[in-house]
Order: C-alpha cells, then structure tokens, then sequence
C-alpha cells in the first residue's frame, strides 16, 4: 500500500508529526496554547494534529473555539462521539477549515469527513472513525468505513494518520492490525488515559493504543473528583465540572520515512508549571 501512493516522501527525507490527545475544557485548551508553539519548534514538528471533541467545557467544541485553536499551532483538528454536543455547531462545522467529524456517522451530516494537511511538499491525510461498543452516537461499522476511505482517497495524501476513536482497547488494537501497512499511523483517543504500547507494527504503520488526554490529571478522566466518586456511591445525579490542577498536553510524536512509513513513535507528556497541585 504504502509504495502505491503517487508521490511520497522524498529520499533520505523525514517528516515529523505530533498528534495531541483529547483537549479537555479550558485547562486543555491553556496547556496547547502555552506549551506547543515552543515546544513544535524546539523539536522541529511539521504537522500538528489535535482532538478537539471535548474542548468546550469538557463537551464538543463551537467554530470560534476551532479558530483559536488553529491559529495557536495545530494544523487540524479533529472529533469524536461529543462533535454535535455544542448547540449549533451543525450549522458551524462547515465553516471551519482545518477540522473533520469522523468519517464513519452517517450519510448526510455535516462536515467534512478527513484533512489533508500540506507541508513542504508532503501531504497528511487524517480522519477518525468511532468504535462502535459501548458509544452512544450512532455510527457505521468503522472496519468498513476505514477501508473505504483509504481506498477511495488513498492517493491524496503521502501518509495517512487514522484515529481510532473508541471505548474498548479491542476495537483500536484490532484497527491497528487491521491497517497495518495500509496506513501510516493508527492512533486511539477518547479513553483520556495514555496507553504504554507505542509501537511500530510490522509492516509500517505507527500505533498507540490511547494517546492520552490534554487536560487535568488531578481529576476523573478530566472532571472534578468527588462529584464523580459520589456519584459512583450513591448514583444521584450531579454536575460534573473540569478540573483545574495537573494539566498536561499529552501526544505522540510520529517519524515518517521515504514510502509513508513510520520510523518511530513516542510519548509526549508537558506540564502546564502554574497547574500543579499544591
């Protein structure tokens, strides 16, 4: 698959790509904004991917959010099962450049359904696709969809980044295996707890199982702690706010070689100082 797409990576060549987890509410969205821009230069980063589905208030995003987000150095942004949760945001979504819902709702919903981001010459294709167990938005078979979309878009792009987007560990290993050597990098999000299985699998397709969130980890999966413990204890409802303390900006950083393949992938894990806890 990899030697099929039209123009590839140049000989001796490298590219760097960063994908950041989950941004979670407004501490996520100060981590990205203070940390990544000396963080993308001092590492020589050349395309910045981030999940932005939990960025307003720990629930969807709105366009003028996306904005800002863009212009603080990510290239594209994309989302999850929460993309709609935003009021209005259907009527938004097809606003914004640089952003995509997962490919795998719906015929007829709004948005655009993958990115290709352009840098020196080399084209990344994203999309996500949204596992299908335990999720509660409705969603085609994400085998399938992934498939299709590589088939049928797959010489637009140089390499293609594909996030797995779901609840179970299964379903993302299984997409790993499943697209190795058909796509470059298989990424899994929504879980918020970065995964310890960075790998490149045999055939050249970078994997993680989760990538971790960009938020508060002094917190449960990003929100206040004890309304989340006693809502375990007694099951009464109650409003579950984003945390504020321990924010990092949490990722992994893909190497791409001639061909589209991965040469590595690694843990990126940055403190946001002012956040820690006392």
């Amino acid at each position: 698959m990899f030697a099929s797409w039209e123009r590839g990576i140049q000989r001796g060549s490298m590219v760097r790509v960063l994908f950041i987890g989950d941004i979670v509410g407004r501490p996520g969205r100060t981590a990205v904004k203070e940390l990544l821009a000396d963080y993308r230069t001092e590492n020589a980063i050349d395309i910045v991917i981030a999940n932005g589905e939990n960025a307003a208030a720990g629930s969807g995003i709105h366009a003028p959010m996306a904005r800002d987000i863009l212009n603080w150095g990510v290239d594209g942004i994309t989302l999850g099962d929460h993309c709609w949760d935003q009021r209005g945001f259907t009527r938004e979504i097809d606003e914004v450049e640089g952003l995509c819902r997962p490919a795998n709702l719906p015929n007829g919903v709004p948005g655009k359904s993958y990115l290709v981001v352009e840098r020196n010459g080399f084209r990344l294709g994203v999309f996500t696709v949204l596992g299908r167990q335990f999720m509660k938005i409705s969603s085609d078979d994400l085998f399938h969809s992934a498939q299709t979309m590589l088939e049928e878009h797959g010489k637009e792009a140089d390499a293609w980044l594909v996030e797995v987007h779901a609840e179970t560990t299964s379903e993302k290993i299984a997409m790993g295996w499943f697209l190795d050597g058909r796509a470059s990098a298989v990424v899994g999000t929504h879980t918020h707890i970065p995964t310890a299985d960075c790998r490149v699998l045999p055939r050249g397709t970078a994997y993680i199982t989760d990538v971790g969130m960009t938020g508060p980890y002094e917190s449960v999966l990003g929100r206040s702690i004890q309304p989340v413990v006693s809502r375990f204890l007694d099951g009464l409802p109650r409003r579950f706010d984003v945390a504020e303390k321990d924010v990092r900006l949490c990722g992994v950083v893909i190497e791409f070689v001639e061909g589209g393949r991965a040469q590595s992938i690694e843990r990126v894990e940055l403190l946001l100082p002012e956040s820690a806890s006392a």
